[in-house]
C-alpha cells in the first residue's frame, strides 16, 4: 500500500443527514484498527453536486454512492485489507 491511498468522505447536509455522520464513525474505527493511520488519508469533502446518489464516498478516487456502514465496511475491507495480503 504506498502513501496516497485516501477516503473522502462528503460532509454536505444531504450525505450527513442520510449516513454519513455515521460513515465517518466507521472509517475511523477501521484505519485505527487496522493500524492505517500512517498510510491513508481520511478528508472531508463538501457537496459535489451528487445529493441524490448520497451518502457519497471516496476512496482513492472512486466514488462509490448509496453507501451505507455495512457496505462501507466492505468496501474498506476490499480496498485496503485484501490488497494487503496480496
Amino acid at each position: 500500500m504506498d502513501t496516497e491511498d485516501s477516503i473522502v468522505i462528503c460532509m454536505g447536509s444531504s450525505c450527513f443527514a442520510r449516513g454519513n455522520r455515521r460513515n465517518l464513525e466507521v472509517v475511523e474505527q477501521f484505519v485505527a484498527a487496522h493500524g492505517l493511520k500512517a498510510e491513508v488519508r481520511l478528508a472531508g469533502s463538501r457537496c459535489a453536486d451528487e445529493c441524490q446518489k448520497g451518502p457519497n464516498v471516496i476512496i482513492n478516487g472512486v466514488a462509490h454512492h448509496g453507501v451505507d456502514s455495512g457496505a462501507l465496511i466492505d468496501l474498506l475491507n476490499a480496498e485496503f485489507i485484501a490488497c494487503k495480503r496480496k
